[in-house]
């Protein structure tokens, strides 16, 4: 071999050997050992960077004691949540929206300049006009226009404050339900009540701080998403409870094991995970051993507050409850139960609202009303409840769904539904708010004269979030979570606190 075939072999044995080292797991942590470190370093540090309104940051959260009570920005008028949504999306103009202009267009065909440019989830070509299936009356001191499908509830509309002109841009459930309670219609990020609970931590310890509570069959469309904790510590993730059988799957000891062996075996769970944090410093390690925790005091604590059986007569009267039965007015009875022993947030999701008129289930006026029936009487006993025991004004209580209805019927594939129902609409819906600092009888935004555009007073879910951080004492624009390397919040880049609707 000649010295020139020599010198190119090595050459090529060298660019093996490199190309051999560039491929290898020791070579990539030698060179993005600096990368990976100040990735560790994020997760470590990572979390909320906020101050207080003497301009002294808050104290940071403490992996050790995650659910330890903390101080807002500013003091809050609200302590806790009741956030009540029904999910589907009832319809506006059947409850909150009176528009008799609309009924004399009951029955016309659709004029073209509402549906040019408009996407709907299943109205095709020219559908129907469709009147205001309920009577409607003014009510109360401040004389709010309602339904004669609420009659309990007219009889408390003094206490509450309507938003008559909510807007969205998300016309599916699922997106839209996310968009409300997560600032996003896409998964991932963290909840409101994951928001609420990261910030405040709770009163009571031996209980969750953020629980929620289901009825009307099955989940929302957006399933277990809409009370994730997303990137925040999933110690801060909603606790689904049950109004039937026990409240949490296995919270009882199993057969042949007592409490002091589950103790026992907790503490040598929590043991490995002790010695696993000291060696990876993660603190979701740290999270896992609060769970387990919890878990241990919920055993005795939850049993106890989510039992109804033992409330006075004249309350399951109040609220119409069903002992022993999965039902809204039982999960209504819990929230103000829960609400009463500390827990910062509790989240009601009641699905069965879609009145697309496409069976009688969800026809307007039979299932609808059915629905009306069902959550009237309870959600009205809530907020004379809190009152009488004078919770109302530190507890923030919100009422609605995740769009609007449209004031034209649905005619599903062109054709005309065999019942009466309307289709899913983002330009106009109404929700309510009661307590925690807000305007008491007031009415909120307009639409126009059909019910189809708002025209004044015209708020997003962004600008309802803020609203509820507000007044539990935090900015909005400052109320952030380090992730990815950037600060996330949970109204992303818009939202302004709804001023007019603020005692």
């Amino acid at each position: 071999m000649t010295q020139k075939d020599l010198h190119n072999q090595r050459l090529l044995n060298e660019a093996k050997e490199r190309a051999l080292r560039f491929s290898t797991r020791r070579h990539f942590l030698k060179e993005s050992a600096m990368g990976l470190g100040a990735l560790a370093m994020g997760s470590l540090f990572g979390g909320c960077h906020f101050g207080s309104s003497n301009g002294v940051a808050n104290t940071q959260f403490d992996p050790a004691h995650p659910l330890a009570p903390k101080l807002p920005m500013f003091p809050g008028k609200a302590k806790s949540i009741i956030y009540l949504h029904m999910a589907g999306a009832p319809s506006q103009l059947e409850l909150f929206d009176y528009k008799p202009d609309l009924m004399k267009l009951d029955g016309q065909d659709c004029p073209q300049s509402l549906l040019e440019g408009k996407k709907f989830a299943f109205i095709r070509g020219v559908p129907k006009m469709l009147g205001p299936q309920a009577n409607f009356k003014q009510y109360g001191q401040s004389g709010i226009w309602l339904s004669d499908h609420l009659p309990h509830f007219s009889s408390i509309v003094d206490e509450v404050s309507i938003l008559k002109a909510v807007t969205t841009d998300q016309f599916n459930h699922a997106p839209a339900q996310l968009l409300v309670h997560t600032g996003t219609p896409r998964l991932g990020r963290p909840s409101l009540g994951a928001w609420v609970t990261y910030g405040l931590g709770t009163e009571n310890q031996n209980l969750p701080g953020f629980v929620v509570l289901t009825s009307g069959g099955t989940f929302p469309d957006a399933g277990k998403s809409v009370w994730g904790s997303g990137f925040l510590p999933s110690v801060y993730q909603g606790v689904q409870c049950r109004s039937e059988g026990d409240p949490v799957l296995f919270i009882k000891d199993p057969q042949g094991m007592d409490r002091d062996l589950r103790k026992a075996s907790i503490d040598a769970i929590n043991e490995v995970n002790k010695q696993e944090y000291e060696e990876y410093k993660d603190p979701e390690i740290l999270s896992r051993i609060s769970q387990y925790e919890m878990a241990y005091r919920m055993q005795i604590s939850v049993p106890d507050v989510m039992n109804i059986n033992d409330e006075p007569q004249y309350i399951h009267d109040m609220y119409g409850t069903h002992p022993n039965k999965a039902a809204f007015s039982n999960n209504v009875l819990l929230a103000r139960k829960l609400v009463e022993k500390g827990v910062r947030f509790v989240q009601l999701f009641d699905w069965g609202w879609d009145s697309h008129g496409s069976d009688y289930t969800n026809a307007l006026d039979i299932g609808f009303i059915n629905k009306c029936r069902e959550v009237d009487k309870s959600m009205t006993a809530l907020i004379l409840d809190l009152k009488q025991r004078g919770l109302l004004d530190e507890t923030l209580v919100i009422w609605g769904g995740e769009f609007g209805r449209t004031p034209m019927q649905e005619n599903r594939e062109g054709k005309k539904n065999p019942f009466k129902g309307r289709d899913h609409h983002t330009d106009a819906f109404s929700i309510w708010m009661a307590g925690g600092g807000i305007k008491k009888g007031f009415s909120y935004g307009e639409t126009d004269e059909i019910g189809y555009s708002a025209v004044s007073g015209k708020v997003t879910p962004f600008d309802i979030q803020a609203t509820i951080l507000n007044q539990m004492g935090f900015d909005h624009e400052k109320f952030t979570y380090q992730f990815q390397g950037r600060p996330f919040r949970l109204t992303d880049v818009s939202g302004n606190v709804i001023d007019e609707i603020l005692a």
